[in-house]
């Protein structure tokens, strides 16, 4: 479609992985708004609880620990009994799991031997995926210079869009939804990246100019072009061949595609992933570029 990884990705990779450091020395780092760094170190509850919980959550650093989160954090997505504060909390904590294992793969067979049956395979999908888009990235010194990070659409307004698109064109819902993820967060990300890729879809001009409609930050214009796009190179029949010509990652593929399935088999997996949140990796480590970032 347009580059080979793009800063979208590298800042997903961020998202969907760990410091490259070991993490019982490198903790995450938040850099607010106004450039201020904060080292983020207490050790979150593994299963739901109504007491203050460390904002954002920290990984445990080892297999036992790291499995119980990322179960009570699968656990928590799924039942749709959690939901505002608490979704958001847990959604974050499902992620920082999954960055955890890809920055650590020696607890990986250790910590998914110990996942329950019947979460297994979105856990594999996604530690899986996530290894794959941390093998993209080369870590630099400095964070992005053309990057806002803003409050994500409302999640119900995102899923009628992914819906209204499919509907459209045939492209599955879930695998709209999961471009928008690897590619912006669900939209978090504004600016152009390195390759001059723009919008919450993350399209080239010129890509643009044939296959989008309106305006290219918007999220249900952007989303319908994906669509359109995505139909125009052989989606739905052959996914693989549109996801290539979309990203010409044979990782970004597979990615992509362990997250689309796991939300096509799982629709409530989207609730976890809509709580992303954007993570730089860099020589120094994590970065977590809260919103406000930018501006």
């Amino acid at each position: 479609m347009r580059r080979a990884i793009s800063g979208a990705i590298a800042l997903l990779l961020s998202a969907c992985t760990v410091s490259s450091a070991p993490p019982s020395e490198t903790p995450t780092v938040l850099v607010s708004p106004s450039g201020s760094a904060v080292a983020a170190t207490a050790a979150p509850s593994p299963m739901p609880t109504a007491t203050p919980r460390p904002d954002p959550p920290v990984a445990a650093a080892d297999a036992d620990a790291l499995a119980l989160q990322m179960v009570s954090a699968e656990r928590a997505i799924r039942d749709p009994g959690v939901t505002g504060a608490d979704l958001a909390w847990f959604g974050h904590l499902q992620q920082l799991t999954y960055r955890r294992l890809a920055a650590t793969p020696e607890l990986r067979d250790t910590v998914l031997a110990a996942v329950p049956a019947d979460l297994k395979a979105a856990a594999t999908a996604n530690a899986d995926a996530t290894a794959d888009l941390r093998a993209t990235v080369v870590p630099g010194p400095d964070l992005p210079t053309t990057w806002r990070i803003v409050e994500p659409a409302p999640m119900d307004d995102l899923a009628r869009y992914y819906r209204e698109a499919e509907a459209e064109f045939g492209v599955p819902w879930s695998y709209l939804a999961a471009i928008h993820l690897v590619e912006t967060r669900m939209g978090r990300i504004r600016g152009t990246s390195t390759a001059g890729a723009q919008g919450p879809m993350q399209f080239i001009p010129a890509t643009w100019a044939r296959y989008g409609e309106g305006d290219i930050n918007s999220d249900r214009d952007s989303i319908r072009a994906a669509a359109r796009y995505l139909h125009a190179n052989g989606a739905p029949g052959n996914m693989a061949n549109a996801l290539f010509r979309y990203n010409q990652s044979q990782r970004y593929v597979r990615a992509v595609t362990a997250y689309a399935e796991v939300m096509r088999a799982e629709p409530d997996a989207y609730r976890g992933y809509y709580q992303w949140q954007v993570y730089y990796l860099t020589t120094r480590g994590d970065i977590l570029l809260a919103v406000g970032f930018g501006r």
